[in-house]
């Protein structure tokens, strides 16, 4: 299968230190409820309308190959069985209410684009950070990527679930500056139930990487009714205290739904379950804090 990228974010601030430029792979063997980017779920294309841009010129309709695109009450709608993906609707709509997630880009394409950032990456003490998705399900063109970029000295993020078979993490580990993991839920059975894989191999990789001496950072997506309980706080802390890593910070990251408009334009639910999550109260987080700092880590709030 090709490998897709569903977006390049130059001028990114969260990713890393400094000032970056976010490439973001499509794909991801993890499937969690909340997830922030769900249109990097799906390894392939997928048609994204976004109803408030619609202007209504029907533009979408005239071109589609097959006629697939009609128009209806609540906007436009798509044929999914017999849609092509082929992305004419989206080169013809003036508003960019019809987008296609997911285009092809070569080793050299994206080293083009990177190598157009290095003055600000330089003057900030920034680089790449390779997202997703997940990116270590591409191992080839990332560990490509990884390679030249360090020979040209550009710093080398990578933002992983660490969802991947140890040699290729081992492999990618030697190209990369600093990994940005999710440690999640701590009992395997609720990780396969909210992420829809367990976390043992997740665990393990993490391991590795910190006795690696790899800078890292920890974040835990902080969600009352799934991980912001006691017990799983203080299995977290004990764990991590337990790793071989330098700043001995986590970020808590408080939930929050903003994927909710992306599935909407995906035409997918955001949560059908209906499971419950929330963010977490202030009380809730000094808590976590507490709980942290017995063990050893400090826990801030925010990435």
């Amino acid at each position: 299968m090709t490998t897709l990228f569903f977006d390049v974010k130059r001028y990114a601030i969260h990713d890393g230190p400094g000032i970056r430029i976010t490439l973001f792979l499509k794909g991801c063997p993890l499937s969690c409820v909340w997830c922030h980017n769900p249109e990097g779920i799906f390894a392939g294309k997928e048609k994204m309308y976004t109803r408030k841009k619609c202007i209504g010129c029907l533009n979408c309709v005239k071109h589609c190959p097959v006629e697939a695109v009609y128009p209806t009450p609540e906007g436009m709608q798509t044929n999914r069985r017999t849609c092509r993906l082929c992305g004419r609707c989206a080169e013809v709509c003036p508003t960019r209410a019809m987008e296609i997630s997911g285009a092809a880009y070569t080793a050299d394409y994206l080293m083009g684009e990177i190598e157009k950032e290095i003055l600000f990456i330089d003057r900030s003490g920034g680089g790449v950070t390779f997202c997703g998705g997940e990116p270590l399900m591409h191992p080839g063109i990332l560990l490509e990527l990884l390679r030249r970029c360090g020979e040209k000295g550009i710093h080398r993020a990578l933002d992983t679930t660490l969802y991947a078979r140890a040699e290729v993490v081992h492999e990618v580990m030697k190209e990369t500056d600093l990994f940005l993991v999710d440690l999640k839920v701590m009992d395997s059975g609720k990780h396969r139930y909210y992420c829809g894989v367990p976390n043992d191999r997740i665990l393990a990789n993490l391991q590795m990487v910190a006795d690696s001496g790899k800078s890292l950072i920890i974040r835990i997506p902080l969600i009352e009714g799934v991980n912001a309980d006691e017990e799983n706080i203080t299995r977290s802390a004990a764990y991590l205290a337990s790793l071989a890593w330098d700043p001995r910070v986590v970020h808590l990251l408080p939930y929050h739904d903003i994927a909710w408009g992306k599935h909407a334009k995906l035409g997918s639910r955001y949560n059908p379950e209906g499971i419950p999550l929330s963010s977490p109260s202030e009380d809730v987080l000094e808590r976590c804090r507490c709980i942290f700092r017995r063990y050893g880590v400090e826990a801030v709030v925010g990435g």
